[in-house]
């Protein structure tokens, strides 16, 4: 590269902080460097002096052999090519600031039927407030909100019932990173004085809920779980906070989840199932799963990467909807893999799930991934004669369960009809894995860089230090060929959902749980089952498989099932999915902790 080329690249990035102004906020704290030498150093590299021995070495690596010749015209540009490529490290790059590709999940020429008629729910229940708090913390959100609006039970009440589980049943659980009692009271008078004043904003109208604590509330901390992030202070909420609280939520508590979206270990401590203490409640959505299902919030709201929603779903025994990718503004949630994270709901009942995405649906400007998708949901829609595609090698093997397999069943009961498909074609899934490695390695880059990694509390093989050290030796040659194989699976899903409404498995069947990730298309997890099972050691392992259990006495616990939807058809995912619920009827069920 000529001097002048490089002087041009050098002067733009100290300009660049003069353009940020403009830019967005994501750009506020981008710091540049005087010059890129004081960043890389005139040797050519971050790292030190190359030499024809370290281009040997460096070929292991990357599963090359080049000869003494190639090796010798390598010394010559190398440099250059690394120096440029690493000049960026000058900069320091909130977790916010998003890249300049983006993922879209709609294959060009796809056209998505139009969608109009918003949200339709169930008749309201009649049925009275229960005697017990333990009584009315269990019922589903859509009971609550009859309850509130009929003025049965005041948003004050219901707020405090909460708050008092989150302090007595939240420490044993360790699901609660920080309870906002004096605000949430506040904001639940405030809900009353509308209501009665008739300003009601709906549905959620005086629900007390909880959010995944990488969701940013402003005056609130925010701690993504992970020690060096324990004191971070949003100034501003997250899109789907300030979406929450104009609907009427009321925010009661941040849940937690794995230190920076990674299984169900925080800084805090490990989540446990509230069906056995004994186990972890599996994550990363860890802290929503077990407050929703031990009845400490109305509802919750989680993320999910690559099974973050679905697991926990699983473990704890809710329902968790992940929506289509693009669907659920991202603005204000932590950054772990721009082309993969999504939010959605988890709650006790699907047609609770499907309510509250209804309410956090929406196209945001400041999500780069945003997408303007209509979303329709009728309770009563029937699904008499709905297609669901299932291959039968989903239903094989050690960790299937009779639970999986009567879900089949329970398809044809509810008057659907089952579609025999073929499994998804042989490609190297393990190639994809690259991409969430290399996005996350990015996305927290400075935590790498100033060894502040070592605060985590996770330093072992599979922690997330070691993951982002090891990341920054993919080849970018490689990632790129990784995202064509996504590609390849992308066309291989649409082929897939043609003439179908859904497809069903067990939630972890492969390569559905991967698949279905990259692709982005939605999935819908519900309780199908009760099990006796003894405890499981592994908290990444949510499934049924009997290598990750330990020997002792068995626990009831709750099982679930999968089901996966076309793109941007959440409302019918969750109409069969409502269909299935009322055959299992198991939801009702409560874990032993009170």
């Amino acid at each position: 590269m000529s001097t002048s080329r490089r002087q041009f690249l050098t002067t733009s990035a100290a300009l660049l902080a003069g353009a940020s102004a403009g830019a967005g906020a994501a750009l506020a704290d981008v710091k540049p460097p005087s010059t890129t030498d004081d960043v890389i150093g005139a040797n050519g590299t971050a790292g030190g002096t190359i030499t024809d021995g370290t281009i040997v070495e460096a070929s292991k690596l990357a599963g090359l052999d080049y000869s003494q010749k190639e090796r010798s015209q390598l010394l010559r540009t190398i440099g250059d090519l690394l120096r440029d490529a690493q000049s960026h490290r000058g900069l320091t790059l909130a977790n916010g600031a998003q890249p300049g590709v983006r993922f879209d999940p709609r294959l060009p020429g796809r056209e998505f039927r139009a969608q109009s008629g918003g949200i339709t729910l169930s008749a309201p229940s009649t049925a009275p407030l229960p005697a017990t708090d333990a009584d009315i913390a269990y019922a589903p959100l859509t009971q609550l909100s009859a309850w509130i609006k009929s003025g049965a039970i005041s948003s004050q009440r219901l707020t405090a019932l909460y708050l008092k589980r989150l302090r007595e049943i939240g420490p044993r659980l360790n699901c609660v990173v920080t309870i906002n009692g004096r605000r949430a009271l506040e904001t639940a008078r405030q809900r009353d004085a509308e209501l009665a004043a008739g300003n009601y904003r709906g549905p959620l109208h005086g629900i007390p809920y909880g959010l995944k604590d990488l969701l940013d509330t402003a005056g609130i901390t925010t701690t993504w779980g992970a020690a060096p992030y324990k004191d971070r202070l949003p100034e501003t909420d997250a899109t789907v906070v300030s979406r929450l609280d104009e609907a009427g939520g009321v925010l009661v508590a941040k849940l937690s989840l794995g230190a920076l979206a990674l299984d169900d270990i925080w800084f805090g401590g490990k989540t446990l199932n509230p069906w056995n203490l004994r186990e972890g409640s599996s994550g990363s959505s860890a802290g929503p799963g077990a407050a929703v299902a031990a009845g400490l919030v109305g509802f919750a709201l989680g993320t999910e990467t690559l099974g973050s929603i679905i697991a926990p779903s699983m473990r704890c025994g809710v329902t968790g909807l992940r929506p289509t990718f693009g669907r659920v503004s991202r603005h204000g949630a932590m950054a772990l893999c721009w082309s993969l994270d999504k939010i959605g709901p988890m709650t006790r009942r699907i047609e609770d799930a499907a309510l509250v995405l209804g309410v956090i649906n929406g196209f945001d400007a400041k999500d780069a991934g945003s997408i303007d998708a209509a979303y329709e949901f009728d309770a009563g829609a029937a699904v008499r004669g709905a297609r669901i595609g299932y291959a039968p090698a989903w239903f094989e093997g050690p960790g299937v369960t009779a639970i999986d397999r009567a879900a089949l069943g329970a398809v044809k009961d509810a008057g659907m009809k089952l579609v025999e498909i073929d499994d998804f074609p042989p490609l190297p899934y393990a190639a994809l894995l690259s991409v969430i490695f290399a996005e996350s390695a990015a996305a927290f880059s400075e935590l790498t860089l100033s060894g502040r990694d070592d605060l985590m509390r996770r330093q072992d093989d599979s922690g997330w230090p070691n993951t982002f050290r090891q990341s920054r030796f993919l080849s970018a040659v490689d990632l790129l060929q990784a995202e064509r194989v996504r590609r390849l699976l992308m066309v291989a899903m649409d082929e897939k959902m043609k003439g179908l409404d859904a497809l069903i498995s067990p939630s972890f069947a492969d390569p559905l749980l991967v698949a279905t990730n990259y692709t982005g298309h939605p999935s819908l997890t519900l309780r199908a089952g009760m099990v006796k099972r003894p405890t499981r050691s592994n908290s990444d392992d949510p499934g049924p498989d009997p290598g990750a259990d330990t020997p002792g006495p068995l626990f009831t616990e709750p099982h679930g099932i999968t089901l996966w939807g076309p793109l941007f058809e959440e409302g019918r995912l969750a109409n069969i999915g409502m269909a299935l619920e009322r055959r299992f009827d198991v939801w009702h069920l409560r874990p032993p902790v009170g």
